[in-house]
């Protein structure tokens, strides 16, 4: 499914640590929000001399900000979560399309926008959990989740959700703008609660009862079984998974990913980073600090993320799953999912 090479690996980081370009500084405007990236800032200022200048909010008022910050805007790249905000970026004409030989030979083709303005660097799998003890035969794939035989039991974040929003675009990718929205329907009616919440409070809801199934990302639970989650760890026996659609396109994954910013007085410094982002040693942080899974093939996973299992992953290609993100938004209106 993806790209490897050790010796490649050993390549990229003796080019960052000899790299003319080990010096200076870089404008890192990010919505990642983990204690964990630390490490990766630091290791890059080590390696290279750079210094890393952070600003840090949530995406869509980073966006907002480089869009009213225009051609003076400091920033030299955008770091965040998710298909739906990248392509939003890309879209508000906020990020430029840049040439890295490195990013080609690491970065899965379906992983990278068509036009080369973002880069996926992590993966994050959208799956369905559930009960043991209450669901007998859970849904194997995510059109399972509409059945109405699941009324009343499904846990799920709002529409606003950006998670959501990319899962929706990936199945009108898929299966159509018709089959999509009769998804959307059935999951509004299959509903146990109003949407609330993170991820986290949909697992929470099957500890507690409110619901026997609940679609999260998979590193949500990850960190449950690797460190104490309230509300959720003490119980996690109780909860299994399913990766959906093995027998067809499989998992829906989202990114984390980054994009060098269109007016980037440090332009050079911000390719370096984002190749840097796709050493093994970054991306191993990616899976032992956060859960999760590497963009990058052959990098060693966290063993609370080996815990998950081996399944099959949708290779769709993320840049068009983005084209269909305004259809998803429409039909998310129309099936009336809050």
């Amino acid at each position: 499914m993806l790209k490897s090479s050790t010796c490649f690996a050993a390549a990229l980081s003796a080019m960052i640590a000899t790299s003319a370009a080990a010096e200076g500084e870089l404008n890192l405007y990010s919505s990642r929000h983990y204690d964990t990236d630390e490490n990766l800032y630091s290791d890059f200022e080590k390696a290279t001399g750079i210094t890393i200048n952070r600003i840090e909010g949530k995406a869509d008022e980073l966006i907002a900000r480089m869009e009213a910050e225009g051609a003076n805007s400091p920033a030299d790249i955008l770091l965040t979560v998710d298909t739906s905000r990248l392509s939003r970026a890309k879209n508000a004409g906020i990020l430029q399309p840049i040439e890295s030989a490195v990013l080609e030979e690491r970065i899965p083709n379906n992983l990278q926008d068509s036009d080369n303005e973002w880069f996926g660097f992590s993966q994050r799998g959208r799956i369905i959990f559930f009960d043991k003890e209450n669901v007998a035969n859970p849904p194997a794939t995510y059109a399972d989740l509409a059945k109405p035989e699941y009324k009343g039991q499904v846990c799920i974040r709002s529409s606003s959700n950006t998670y959501n929003q990319t899962l929706l675009a990936s199945i009108v990718t898929h299966e159509g703008p018709e089959a999509a929205k009769a998804w959307a329907e059935g999951i509004v009616a299959n509903m146990a609660r109003e949407p609330q919440g993170g991820d986290t409070d949909q697992l929470r809801g099957i500890v507690s009862g409110e619901c026997d199934i609940a679609v999260s990302n998979t590193y949500y639970f990850a960190r449950a079984i690797r460190k104490d989650v309230k509300g959720v760890s003490a119980d996690i026996d109780a909860i299994g998974w399913v990766f959906p659609n093995q027998d067809s396109y499989g998992a829906h994954m989202n990114l984390s990913g980054a994009g060098v910013a269109a007016n980037a007085p440090n332009k050079e410094n911000a390719v370096l980073f984002l190749e840097y982002l796709a050493s093994d040693s970054a991306q191993q942080y990616f899976s032992a600090g956060n859960d999760e899974f590497p963009a990058v093939e052959g990098v060693a996973l966290a063993d609370s993320v080996k815990a998950l299992g081996e399944f099959k992953a949708d290779e769709v290609v993320l840049s068009d799953v983005a084209e269909n993100l305004p259809t998803a938004q429409k039909i998310f209106n129309e099936a009336g999912w809050k």
